[in-house]
């Protein structure tokens, strides 16, 4: 007779063991479908703003200084030593107003040695118009005495023709007194010949050194010239800006000396990244914030060359400057562009350009959470952004920089 067995329990260890893997393995892919967490981030950290829609006014927006348009430079014309400051830095000073004075033996011995020059060459021109004037007045006595000789050959002539007409003379004295008259009068000839080319010699001599003197005349006032200019005066009215020169220090010639400028021909030179400079144009309107007060400005000159990156923007300022506005004063300048009408825009983010699509995090109607959406963004401003797609008015996003969350699609806001 068979006797019935009980179930061992190694069999249902192994069915417990499946059940439990089973359910290890439903598990899984339970948590394998679920979204990770969303990060957190604290609401007061980040900068926010609501896009709208309107009228946009786009402007470029960068540091600058204040220049002086009316610039003096005072360079040295000769070497020299510096032997005193007369003017200090910020000093108002008129034409003619002595700010330094300068010292080298060399440019006074060049002076003396001119003047010692033209005293030489005016003795030499009073010597040789003295000779001059001997020789033209000899010549003139022998041109006086050679005409009186052939007048009195011509008259010998007429006498001895009367007496040989009555044959009281032989013919050859009378050939003889006519031969002596026609060389008389040749010689009279050349020596009225001399005589002019004695003058003509004399007026081109003394002229020569006539142009000689004149020469040295001028070399005399050039180093005198020289020698003044080793005291350096301001050229205009104005105000010393800078004096970048110590007592015996060695200057060389075209070295600055001093800079005066006119305070109240005042420009501001801004300099535009050249990434915003191409919307630039000369006559635009500005505004200058001296940090003292805000003046009005027009584009007056762009800068065709790039430097550093960036595009110099010269603005001419007007109506009256703010107190305490002067040269090298920095100050930041606005430049109006365009105005743009009925556009959606938003505050500029920390991380988008102008014509691209960005990823931003868009705040939920009920503030705890951000989701990313991809706007296109259009033309941009100093602090503004158009938006082209991806939101609407109304919408709320976050212009911080959310780089450290570019692997989440979704935060949460405390």
């Amino acid at each position: 007779m068979d006797i019935p067995r009980k179930p061992t329990r190694s069999r249902r260890r192994w069915f417990i063991g499946g059940a439990a893997l089973a359910v290890g393995t439903l598990l899984t892919v339970a948590l394998a479908r679920l979204e990770p967490a969303a990060p957190t981030v604290e609401r007061a950290t980040v900068w926010m703003d609501t896009v709208e829609r309107g009228t946009m006014l786009r402007q470029v927006r960068s540091p600058g200084t204040l220049v002086a348009e009316d610039i003096r430079w005072v360079s040295s014309v000769n070497p020299g030593r510096v032997e005193q400051r007369l003017v200090q830095p910020g000093t108002p000073v008129e034409p003619g107003t002595l700010l330094l004075e300068l010292s080298n033996p060399d440019v006074n011995r060049q002076a003396l040695e001119a003047e010692r020059q033209l005293s030489a060459a005016v003795a030499g021109l009073a010597s040789l118009q003295s000779t001059l004037e001997n020789q033209r007045l000899t010549q003139e006595a022998t041109v006086a005495t050679v005409s009186s000789e052939h007048r009195e050959a011509t008259r010998q002539v007429s006498a001895n023709e009367k007496l040989a007409a009555q044959d009281l003379i032989a013919r050859s004295e009378l050939e003889r007194s006519r031969d002596r008259a026609e060389e008389l009068r040749a010689h009279l000839a050349i020596e009225q010949q001399r005589l002019r080319y004695v003058a003509e010699s004399a007026r081109s001599q003394i002229a020569a050194q006539q142009a000689q003197v004149n020469m040295l005349r001028g070399l005399v006032e050039f180093g005198r010239r020289q020698v003044e200019a080793m005291k350096i005066r301001a050229p205009s009215d104005g105000v010393l800006q800078d004096l970048p020169v110590e007592v015996g220090q060695w200057v060389q010639p075209g070295a600055t000396l001093a800079r005066v400028v006119r305070p109240g021909l005042l420009k501001a030179v801004l300099r535009i990244p050249e990434t915003q400079a191409k919307d630039i144009a000369v006559g635009q309107l500005a505004s200058i914030d001296t940090r003292n007060g805000i003046v009005r400005g027009q584009v007056m000159r762009i800068d065709p060359a790039v430097q550093n990156g960036t595009v110099t923007v010269d603005v001419k300022l007007q109506g009256a400057l703010p107190k305490g506005a002067r040269p090298d004063l920095s100050v930041d300048g606005t430049i109006d562009i365009e105005r743009l009408e009925n556009v959606m825009y938003v505050g500029r983010p920390a991380y988008g350009q102008a014509e691209s699509t960005v990823g931003m995090f868009r705040v939920a109607p009920d503030r705890s959470s951000a989701v990313r959406v991809p706007v296109r963004l259009g033309r941009s401003s100093a602090s503004t952004i158009e938006v082209v797609g991806g939101l609407q008015p109304g919408d709320v996003v976050i212009l911080s920089d959310m780089s450290q969350w570019d692997s989440s699609e979704r935060v949460r806001l405390q």
